[in-house]
């Protein structure tokens, strides 16, 4: 479901009447809790939390024009959703926030791989969200990045063979 808005605060009004308590109170703790260097902006239609292309100029290797991605949120047609990429990439903070979680909220976790999904309003771990956001700054994520999706030069591919 593509955001309903063409700016941060656009989509921040036009969700419907029951997620936009919710939806609000998720974004201020992103943003109270995101590390210097990323940023709130609209990526890929959404509100997504980006590296901005003044820190990265080369932008998300899909699509360069855009800004990298981090995080982001997204009211669907059954719940909130919350797109974190450390979540994806490192298998170490995946484990901290799969074992945190119990203890932030009774509702089973519905996680995809970056992907949680909030069925239930009141059960958004807030507090947790928060802690995950400081956990990876923006240099360390442009790192993960980079070594998972930047293209190897191609004298090292002719070196290595391939």
């Amino acid at each position: 479901m593509k955001a309903n808005g063409k700016t941060v605060k656009d989509i921040l009004i036009n969700l419907p009447e029951d997620r936009v308590i919710p939806f609000n109170k998720l974004h201020e703790v992103i943003v109270k809790n995101l590390p210097k260097g990323f940023e709130a902006a609209i990526s890929y239609g959404g509100l997504g939390y980006v590296v901005p292309h003044s820190l990265y100029p080369a932008g998300y290797h899909c699509k360069p024009e855009e800004p990298l991605p981090f995080a982001g949120i997204a009211s669907q047609k059954g719940s909130i959703n919350f797109y974190h990429m450390g979540l994806y990439s490192d298998p170490e903070l995946l484990k901290w926030f799969v074992d945190e979680y119990p203890k932030h909220s009774k509702q089973k976790l519905d996680m995809g791989k970056s992907c949680v999904r909030f069925k239930k309003m009141e059960e958004i771990p807030y507090k947790l969200i928060g802690e995950l956001m400081k956990k990876m700054s923006a240099a360390a994520w442009i790192e993960r990045y980079e070594a998972a999706y930047k293209p190897k030069p191609k004298a090292a591919k002719a070196k290595s063979g391939k």
